[in-house]
This record gives structure tokens, sequence and C-alpha cells, in this order.
């Protein structure tokens, strides 16, 4: 192919990184010196408008099947959490987390806080907004999961089931230690998080402690091997704050005092 000279690089190379995006080899290497040989050159940018309209519709299809397969809350959004309610060291984290290269490197998100502290929201946030540049994610809850692995595990599929959840930049794994586990629950969630060590992240809100991790895993080794993995690529957010819910319910109690009042 002679050296593009009869439209702008910048549009030539970009329809031809279009085409490879489209995974159509051939209109990459032809199409550009094809449309400059018969005299078409300038016509290669009214080429390019509708290709990046194919992308855009290609992108915004690929969100929308994101989003159905994640499960996430739909209300549960960057937009609707409340973000002047956390301290700002844990706004800032939140921030850099939203932006979505912790996924690139297997790092891990634990969040902590009692109920209603809004733990459970943050982490979704990140997810839609993961979700939203075309990254995949699952949100589930831990007795869902650990029961659908359980039931996995009994039909021998469990290597398939892992595969499967092994193909999400993102498994957040919702309320970890509200149920106590036994022996066989807690076997199949070692697995899980050993089969994603280093390689896949992992999101998790919890009520518990390190310290009081013993109530997820059935013995102290255990506890100690899954810490140990689940903690050495991480961030954590902690949720130190008053419950969202209790706040909801004192502020509408103060305002029915206030019309009763009038």
């Amino acid at each position: 192919m002679m050296v593009d000279t009869g439209a702008p690089s910048v549009v030539a190379e970009r329809v031809r990184e279009l085409c490879r995006q489209f995974k159509l080899p051939t209109l990459a290497a032809e199409t550009v010196g094809r449309f400059r040989d018969a005299g078409h050159a300038d016509a290669l940018a009214i080429l390019l408008e509708v290709m990046e309209q194919e992308a855009e519709d290609r992108r915004i299809r690929r969100v929308d099947r994101l989003r159905r397969a994640s499960k996430l809350p739909a209300g549960k959004t960057w937009d609707t959490f409340e973000h002047d309610r956390a301290p700002i060291q844990l706004r800032q984290q939140l921030d850099r987390l939203g932006e979505g290269d912790f996924v690139d490197h297997g790092v891990n998100v634990l969040a902590f806080g009692m109920p209603g502290t809004g733990k459970t929201h943050a982490m979704c946030a990140i997810g839609h907004r993961l979700v939203e540049s075309s990254r995949s994610v699952l949100f589930i809850p831990a007795y869902r999961l650990v029961q659908d692995m359980l039931a996995a595990k009994r039909d021998l599929e469990l290597p398939r089931m892992l595969r499967k959840l092994d193909n999400f930049d993102l498994l957040v794994i919702d309320d970890l230690g509200y149920l106590p586990q036994g022996a066989e629950e807690s076997e199949v969630l070692f697995t899980l998080i050993a089969e994603r060590y280093e390689r896949r992240s992992l999101g998790v809100t919890s009520n518990l402690v390190f310290s009081e991790w013993e109530k997820v895993f059935a013995n102290p080794m255990a506890t100690a091997a899954a810490i140990d993995r689940i903690v050495h690529h991480s961030v954590i957010l902690e949720f130190d704050l008053p419950s969202y819910r209790t706040n909801a319910a004192q502020n509408r109690q103060t305002d029915n005092e206030s019309d009763r009042q009038k």
C-alpha cells in the first residue's frame, strides 16, 4: 500500500483504528488506499463520521448489556450517592476508584461499616461507573453466592461456575459475614477468593472487621489465609458514619412533629 497523502493523516489513522476495533482487518488494510487511488480521499471524512456513529452505538449497546448482566441495583448510582456525607478521605478514595484503573491490576475493594452507612451504595456506584466504561461487573449478596456455589459443587459444576465468574472484571460480594458460615460454605468461599487472587478484583461489603472474620470462615487458619489474600492488593474503605436510614427516619419524625405544631 502506498503512503497516505490524499487524506489528513489523523482521519486516515482513525478509520484504520475503527476498522481494527470492529475486527475488520482487510478493511483496515485496504480502505484508505482504495479511496485515495479512486480519487475519493475527501470522502474519508464522511466515512469516518459514519464509523464513529457505529462505534458509539456499539458502546451504548454494550453498556446496556453489561448493566443488565451486572445485577447492580438501578437506584444505587454514582449520582444518587450522597458524597457530602462521607469524610474527605473517603470521598477521595471513591473518586479514584470511580476511574476504574484498579481492576486492571486485580486490586480488591473492601468496604466496612455498620448497616445503613452507605457502603453497599458506594460499592454499587463504583460498579455502575465501571459499567459505563464498558467493564464487566457482577453484584451478588454473599448468602446467594455461597448457596449457588454449593449447588454447583454438588452438581460437579463448581469449576465451570468459577470460570464464568472469572469473566467479570469486578465481583461485588455484598454483606459478607451477615450470616454465619459452616465448613462447606467457608470452603467454597475461600476457593473463590484464592481463584481470583492477583488476577481479578473483588468488592466486599461487611459489617465485620477482620478480627471477627472467624464468623465467616470455619477455622483460624482459613480465616488468616483468606484475609492475607484479599488484603494483599486492596483498598479499604471505612464507613464510620451514622446510619442513613436512621437519620432519614429521625428527619421524618421531626418533620411530622413540626407539621403537628403548625
